[in-house]
């Protein structure tokens, strides 16, 4: 798999449709959901190399977006970005490794936040593979297996 992946989904007429999105422009992934109307939102799902995910939904006006390890925006600036907008407390060198943001955005859609925890702060999951447990989960799982298989 790419280094850093990114996929924009968006459910429409009881079924989902998925395309790639870019991974290293924060403003562009809101803008990109923010663009997707339809009534059921869009859901942004990305990883970053082997260090961290985000996953961010836009439903209406209402945007969400969370990180799987708020200690990454020490060195990546799309964290450290996304740090800003979800105006969370900058870490520090020593901080613990957690997530940070609305990690709840994907509750009513069947995800719950244990589920989000665990994903994010298992050591032997890999950010694409998390991103990929999500996308099935949500029910656009092999759209997501085939732009990245």
């Amino acid at each position: 798999m790419a280094n850093d992946i990114g996929v924009v989904a968006w459910h429409e007429d009881g079924r989902w449709s998925v395309a790639e999105l870019a991974t290293d422009d924060l403003t562009e992934v809101i803008d990109r959901l923010k663009g997707q109307r339809t009534n059921g939102g869009a859901v942004a799902l990305i990883s970053i190399d082997e260090d961290f995910f985000i996953v961010a939904r836009a439903l209406g006006t209402t945007l969400q977006m969370m990180i799987s390890d708020v200690t990454f925006a020490l060195e990546n600036d799309l964290a450290a970005d996304l740090v800003d907008v979800l105006d969370l407390p900058f870490p520090e060198e020593d901080d613990e490794s957690q997530p940070g943001g609305d990690i709840d955005l994907l509750v009513d859609l069947g995800v719950n936040v244990m589920e989000i925890e665990a994903l994010a702060s298992d050591p032997e999951l890999f950010p694409d593979e998390a991103i990929s447990a999500i996308a099935h989960r949500l029910g656009f799982g092999p759209q997501f297996d085939e732009l990245y298989d």
